[in-house]
Order: C-alpha cells, then structure tokens, then sequence
C-alpha cells in the first residue's frame, strides 16, 4: 500500500529565529525542520554547521533571508573540544584516522604561548572537507571522490583564544573570531605546532553577532509551540531590524520613504558621509531596506523588503 503523503500550504512569514542545532543534523536538515514547523516559503541559514557540531544556527525566514549574508559576515564565538595524538581526513572525530603519533609533555604555560601565535590576522587553509566550493562544486563532494585536492590559505581573523581545559590527551578552546573561520582547521593546526596532530571531538557554537545574549530554541521546543498554533509559533520570531544593529542607520521621510519604496533614487541634502551599507528606515523605525551611500549623497539600493512598497 502506498504511504499517504500529507501536504500543507507555504505562507509568507518574516522573521530570525536562534536555533540550538543538534548534534548529528546537517545545518540543511536543521533548516528544513525548521521552515516546515512555520510552514514558511522561504527560509536559509547563516553559515553552517557541521554535523558534529551544536549550538547557534539563525535560521532566516521570508524577507529575512536578505540579511543572511550580513549575519554570514559577522564575528563568532565557539567552544571546541579536542583530542590529541591524531589527525583525521575531516579534521573530526567523524573522519577515518590518518596518523597516529605519540603525544609529548605540554604544560598548560606552553599551550598558552602557543595560541598566542594564531591570534591575529593569519593565514588559514580550510578543511578539504568543507561546503567551500572549488569549478561551482563544494569540496565535500570532491573529496568523498577522492579527488586531489589543493586549497590555498586564505587570511582570516581570530579576536581571541582562551585554554579551558588542558589532560594528558584532550584540550578545550573558547575562540571569539571573524567570518571564515574553521575551527576544525585551527585544531589541526595547533595539533600540527605541537608535533603530535589533533581534532575536534566536540564543537558548540555560542553566539553570532549580534545575537550574543538571546535565548536559543531546540527542535523539540519549536514543535512543542507549533502544536499550539502558528500564532504562538511566529511570537517566537525576532524582527529583521534585530539583525540590523550593528549596521549603520538612516531615517527616511515619509516622501523618501515612499520614493525608495517605488525603486526610485534620492539624493540626501547636506552632509554625509560615504558608506557602503547602510540600513534604510522610515519614521517608526521599521526597516525598509539595504543601501549605499554616496559621497554625494545618493543613494543606491542594495535590498528592499517586501513591506517597502507599501510605505
């Protein structure tokens, strides 16, 4: 007998919401959960998360996907456990073993003056398996070939790097750092300086900017909600001016407003300064769009949300 497939109907909804991705769920999988518990037409995330890995995945819906590049952007802060004496094909305790080498006498002092030399801009090559894309193919599935595989470094920053925990075999990191960021290729690479190679066995990522104080939502949570109702569902939601912070913005008058709304340029009358993002609002502060700025003033828009139309 052919299993019933039951169908509901998409709708549009906007908004953030901060998940607690669970381990052994791609960051997809978690998506999807999510957009179907909203029943959302739209919906993306901001910078996935492997598998192994747990904690903050913004998962953006409707109009809301238009600030995910911005989120993508944005610094991190992670919690890494790691174990060594071993390096693995995916830089994790998911992968096949590739070496295994005798782990030395490292004191907690050393350690630290270690760490010291990857804060900074410094270079960093990404793990081969990783969703980067090389000819419009991520690197995961080049390797799952066995292609060869020859990634150059990339620059990248880390703000900071703090030794929590330091056994024989195993240490624990908490690592604030800027977009681009593997933590898996960090560990590698510390695991390489001390001669003996490392990987991840535990990863939680605690914060994106700038959502580094909000409550997270588990899978289970978010269900427990949906049965209640969209209603109660979509309260949950945080605004896409939450997102928006940080970034530099511009009051419109009601005729701006308006003008902006019907995909016309303005021009901003005395002194400004040029800019290449800023966040376009009316008078209630309602978010209306992306933009940049000028020298001269004018403005070219970047991304108009839905609502701008109608202002």
């Amino acid at each position: 007998m052919k299993k019933a497939q039951f169908t509901f109907a998409r709708r549009p909804v906007d908004g953030l919401i901060l998940l607690d991705k669970p381990q052994g769920m791609t960051s997809n999988q978690a998506l999807q959960k999510v957009r179907n518990l909203y029943r959302a037409e739209k919906a993306g995330h901001t910078g996935a998360l492997d598998p192994l890995a747990t904690g903050v995945l913004p998962i953006c819906l409707g109009e809301a996907t238009k600030v995910a590049g911005i989120l993508l952007g944005n610094d991190k802060a992670y919690e890494v456990s790691a174990a060594l004496g071993a390096t693995t094909d995916t830089d994790d305790a998911d992968g096949q073993v590739l070496r295994e080498r005798p782990i030395g006498s490292y004191s907690r002092k050393q350690l630290e003056s270690l760490l010291q030399e990857f804060i900074g801009d410094i270079q960093q090559v990404p793990p081969v398996y990783s969703a980067l894309k090389q000819g419009g193919e991520p690197m995961y599935l080049k390797a799952r070939r066995g292609d060869v595989i020859d990634l150059p470094a990339r620059p990248i920053r880390i703000h900071a790097i703090e030794l929590l925990e330091l056994d024989v075999n195993v240490f624990s990191l908490r690592v604030t750092c800027g977009s681009g960021t593997y933590i898996r290729s960090l560990v590698r690479d510390l695991g390489e300086a001390l001669g003996c190679g490392a990987h991840v066995t535990a990863l939680r990522r605690l914060w994106v900017e700038p959502f580094q104080a909000l409550p997270l939502w588990t899978l289970e949570a978010l269900q427990a909600i949906a049965e209640q109702g969209l209603k109660e569902l979509d309260a949950v939601l945080h605004p896409v001016a939450d997102a928006l912070v940080a970034v530099p913005k511009l009051a419109l008058d009601a005729e701006q407003a308006r003008r902006v709304g019907m995909g016309q340029k303005i021009r901003i009358s005395g002194p400004v300064q040029a800019c290449e993002r800023i966040h376009l609002c009316n008078g209630e502060g309602l978010p209306l769009g992306l933009a940049e700025m000028s020298a001269e003033g004018e403005l070219t828009v970047q991304r108009l949300f839905r609502w701008a139309a109608v202002n």
